[in-house]
C-alpha cells in the first residue's frame, strides 16, 4: 500500500520551531512528506499536492477559498499550526461538509498562556512593576509604605470573560489560591460551568464583583469591543483587568483613558496592533504591567504543537479518534468565528 502523502508547509513558522528531531522522525515515518521545509509553499505546488494528499499541515493559508472544494478525495485532515481557527481564506465549511477534520493547535499554548496570565495578575496586584521601576530609579518605598494599594489573590473573586480551553489551564493554576470563580460565556451553558465549579454570571456582575477580570475569549465579529466604557466603568482601583486573548474584545482607547485616570489596574499581553505604537499614551500608565505578546510563543509551547500534530495524525491514520489533543473545528464553532457574511481575520500566537 502506498504511503499517504502529507503536505508540511508550516510557514510563517519554521519546521524546527515546532518539530523536535524525534517528532520530525515520527512524522516522516507516517507517510511521504511534501515540501517539508521553511518558507511559503508556492500556491501552484499546494494546488497540485491537494490532488492526492491525505493531510495538510499549514501555518498560513494562502491558497484561496476554493482550494479545499477542489482537493482530491484522499484529503482527510488539515492541521493549522498558527494558534487559532481564524484563517480567512480557508474554507472551513467545505472541510466539514466533506468530513475533513480540521485541527487547531491552540491547546498547545494553553498552559503557557495561563501561566503568564497568572504572573501578570500577580505582578499587577502586588505592584511588582511599579516597585521595580521605583527601585531602579532609587525612589523605592520600603515595607508598609511600599505596599499601599497592593492586593493578594488569596480568596478573591476571579472572573473569566470566555471559559474555553485557556480558562481550564488557568483554573488549575488558580486552585491553590482558593478563589471564587465566575464566568461569562454565551457559548457554554450554565450547567457546563457549574460542573467545573464556576458560577455563570452576566458581564455587568462579573465586572462589578471580580477582583481580577481575565479576558480569555476568542475574537469573533460579534464581540468586537464588547468590553466597553460602561463595563470598565464598573471597575475599582483595587481591581485588575488582565487582557490575555485578543485586544479585539476591548475598547482600547477607552480603557487607556480609565487606566490613566487611576480607575483600575491592567495587565496586558495582546495589543490592537503589533508591534505597538511606541508613542501610545498607555505606556505611561503606572498602574499597569505590560508584555509584548509573549504569553504563549515560548520554545516549549511551540514544540508542543508538533507533538500534538504527530500524535493526532498517528491516531487518525489508524482510524482512531479517541484521545486526540488538538482543537477540532465544529459547525457551531465556525458559525461563530466565521459568519458567512463576515469571515474573521487570521490570528496567531
Amino acid at each position: 500500500m502506498a504511503k499517504p502523502k502529507i503536505v508540511v508547509a508550516p510557514h510563517f513558522r519554521s519546521v524546527t520551531e515546532i518539530f523536535d528531531p524525534g517528532t520530525l522522525d515520527r512524522l516522516h515515518g507516517l507517510g511521504e512528506i511534501i515540501w517539508g521545509r521553511d518558507g511559503p509553499l508556492p500556491r501552484a505546488d499546494m494546488e497540485a499536492s491537494l490532488a492526492d494528499a491525505a493531510a495538510v499541515i499549514f501555518g498560513t493559508w494562502e491558497y484561496g477559498y476554493d482550494a479545499i472544494p477542489g482537493a482530491g478525495a484522499n484529503l482527510r485532515f488539515v492541521f493549522e499550526v498558527a494558534g487559532s481557527h481564524n484563517h480567512k481564506e480557508l474554507n472551513y465549511r467545505a472541510c466539514l461538509q466533506r468530513g475533513i477534520k480540521v485541527g487547531g493547535c491552540a491547546p498547545a499554548f494553553g498552559p503557557a498562556v495561563a501561566e503568564m496570565g497568572l504572573a501578570l495578575a500577580l505582578a499587577a496586584g502586588r505592584l511588582v512593576g511599579e516597585g521595580d521601576a521605583a527601585f531602579r530609579a532609587g525612589d523605592e518605598k520600603w515595607l508598609h509604605e511600599g505596599t499601599a494599594g497592593a492586593v493578594t489573590t488569596w480568596g478573591k473573586t476571579v472572573g473569566f470573560v470566555g471559559a474555553g480551553g485557556l480558562s481550564v489551564s488557568l483554573q488549575q493554576l488558580l486552585a491553590p489560591f482558593q478563589v471564587r470563580l465566575v464566568a461569562y460565556d454565551p457559548w457554554l451553558g450554565g450547567d457546563v460551568l457549574r460542573a467545573r465549579g464556576i458560577e455563570p454570571v452576566d458581564l455587568r456582575e462579573l465586572f462589578a464583583t471580580s477582583d481580577f477580570v481575565y479576558v480569555l475569549a476568542a475574537p469573533t465579529p460579534d464581540n468586537f469591543q464588547m468590553i466597553d466604557t460602561e463595563l470598565m466603568g464598573l471597575l475599582q482601583p483595587n481591581q485588575t483587568l488582565v487582557l490575555l486573548s485578543r485586544a479585539h474584545l476591548v475598547d482600547f482607547e477607552s480603557m487607556t483613558d480609565l487606566v490613566l485616570e487611576g480607575r483600575f489596574r491592567v495587565a496586558i499581553d495582546v495589543w490592537p496592533s503589533e508591534p505597538f505604537d511606541p508613542n501610545h499614551r498607555i505606556r505611561s500608565a503606572r498602574n499597569a504591567v505590560f508584555s509584548a505578546h509573549r504569553a504563549g510563543a515560548i520554545p516549549e509551547a511551540l514544540l508542543e504543537i508538533g507533538r500534538m500534530v504527530v500524535h493526532d495524525l498517528e491516531l487518525l491514520l489508524r482510524g482512531h479518534d479517541e484521545g486526540l489533543l488538538m482543537q477540532y473545528a465544529t459547525p457551531e464553532m465556525i458559525d461563530r468565528l466565521h459568519p458567512p457574511e463576515a469571515p474573521d481575520s487570521t490570528g496567531a500566537l
